[in-house]
């Protein structure tokens, strides 16, 4: 696996992470989200945000509000729900975990 490879597939595996993460914060438009993540380095399309979003809703962890725009017609903004709250709790547990076993792997000399 190249090195470019190993980033994606890790990214991907923390987008549901880091998308809770950003909903947590407070209500949220899908273009602040993708935002947010360029700046940080993982990018992400809307062709990928938008089932992950669906699936959040599906999952009881993100609801949203319709507000209106001036820009146009009304806007979807995501919320995270408490059981959303509860969900990205036992992420940031696992986050700790996986971090500290890397951690120790990574300082383990022979």
């Amino acid at each position: 696996m190249s090195t470019d490879n190993f980033k994606i597939q890790i990214r991907k595996g923390l987008l549901e992470f880091c998308v809770l993460q950003i909903i947590s914060r407070g209500e949220v438009y899908t273009s602040d989200i993708i935002d947010e993540l360029k700046k940080s380095e993982i990018i992400v399309v809307e062709g990928t945000l938008y089932p992950l979003l669906n699936r959040l809703k599906a999952s009881g962890y993100v609801d949203y509000k319709w507000k209106e725009s001036n820009q146009g017609p009304p806007r979807k903004y995501y919320v995270l729900t408490a059981e959303g709250t509860d969900h990205l709790s036992q992420l940031k547990i696992s986050w700790k975990e996986i971090d500290k076993s890397v951690k120790n792997i990574m300082t383990i000399k022979k």
